[in-house]
This record gives C-alpha cells, sequence and structure tokens, in this order.
C-alpha cells in the first residue's frame, strides 16, 4: 500500500502548506466509501499451470477514497486523492488489489450557505498489485515470507464531479463521481473506469 502512503504524505503536506500560508488559503480533507467498476476480458488463464484456466474478473468492491485539496482562492485550487480496494479480490488465481492516484486542478462555486459543487480534473496513475496466496516466499530484505508476486503500473487521467452539502460550518458529505481514464489497460475490459462514493469531509474556512 505504498502509492496509499504517498497520499497521506501529499495530504498531510498540502494541510501544512495550508497553514504556512496564511489564513485567506482553504484547506479540505475528505475520506469516502464507494465502488469502481471494469469489466472482465472474459479471457481464461491457467496461471498456476493446473489444467484448469479461470476466467479473468471483473473490477468491483468496496474502495476507500482519502484526498485533500489547498484553494488558492475562494473557488479554485489543487489537490490530490487515492482510490484503493480495501481487500484483495480474486483474478484468475491470483489476488490483486488496484490503487489509483491522482492529482487535479479544483474549483468548488458556491451555489448557497449549505451546497458547494465540486469539479476536478488532472493526472496521474494505476498501481495495481497481484498477490499469490498460495505460495508465499520469503523476503531476504525484510526477512518475512510474502505473498506479493508483482504489479503493473498504468498512466491515467481524471475527471470527477460532486456536491458538497455542509451539516456545519466545518463538516460537508459529499456525493461524488469519478472517471478514470487508463492507457493500455489490458487486465480488464476497458480503459474506462467510474467510480462512485459517498463522502465526509472538513474545510477550514467557508
Amino acid at each position: 500500500m505504498k502509492a496509499v502512503a504517498c497520499a497521506g504524505v501529499l495530504i498531510f503536506g498540502l494541510f501544512g502548506y495550508a497553514a504556512f500560508a496564511g489564513a485567506q488559503d482553504r484547506f479540505d480533507f475528505y475520506f469516502a466509501l464507494g465502488t469502481a467498476h471494469d469489466g472482465s476480458t472474459h479471457e481464461w488463464i491457467d496461471i498456476h499451470g493446473s489444467g484448469t484456466p479461470l476466467e479473468t474478473p471483473s473490477m468491483d468492491g468496496l474502495f476507500g477514497t482519502l484526498g485533500g485539496g489547498v484553494m488558492l482562492t475562494p473557488s479554485f485550487g489543487l489537490g490530490g486523492q487515492v482510490l484503493f480496494r480495501f481487500a484483495q479480490g480474486d483474478y484468475a488465481g491470483l489476488k490483486y488489489r488496484p490503487v489509483f492516484y491522482d492529482f487535479n486542478v479544483i474549483w468548488t462555486p458556491r451555489l448557497s450557505e449549505h451546497v458547494m459543487p465540486e469539479f476536478q480534473a488532472g493526472f496521474g496513475g494505476l498501481h495495481l498489485r497481484f498477490y499469490n496466496p498460495s505460495t508465499p516466499y520469503y523476503d531476504y530484505y525484510t526477512g518475512q515470507y510474502s505473498t506479493y508476486v508483482g504489479s503493473r503500473n498504468h498512466l491515467q487521467l481524471h475527471a470527477g464531479a460532486g456536491l458538497r452539502i455542509f451539516v456545519s460550518d466545518h463538516i460537508f458529505i459529499r456525493p461524488h463521481v469519478d472517471y478514470h481514464w487508463v492507457r493500455n489497460m489490458t487486465e480488464f475490459k476497458s480503459s474506462s473506469v467510474p467510480a462512485y462514493s459517498l463522502a465526509i469531509g472538513y474545510s477550514t474556512l467557508r
């Protein structure tokens, strides 16, 4: 989960910048639960050489999103987020976990005292990790056994839209739709990966 850790460093760095830059800047932080989806390639793969091939899966399951941003004006800012699958999913005899990360321009026009749309656009990557729980190996560098067998990395473009509904001066909930276009996505059916989530967030200023 190195990408998740990197996102945490990014978000805390944004928070430190906001505190240093002064009261005119706004720092936003949010955590969301939701899902992401991509179809199966419908390929049959015999990864373990057992003579019984297994079909590649669709991407689905419970995902979490961790994100934040620094608003340099009341409406425009910069931010980053990471979208990750909580549990490892089955992938034709292996386990997999996708981690999307992106860096965005953020626009938050105000509709009313308690309602604020949010739009994001940016770029980042997909870190797709694979595990083999049936054959753990000893890692001489860490001195521990591991089921991790490798990963694939893809560039991605990101766009998102949501609606912040403030329930207090600083706390908001936010339904959100994200779209990820992943370059050379051969592990799943399509390069288009939509994601849907509901977040709870904190904003330093309103």
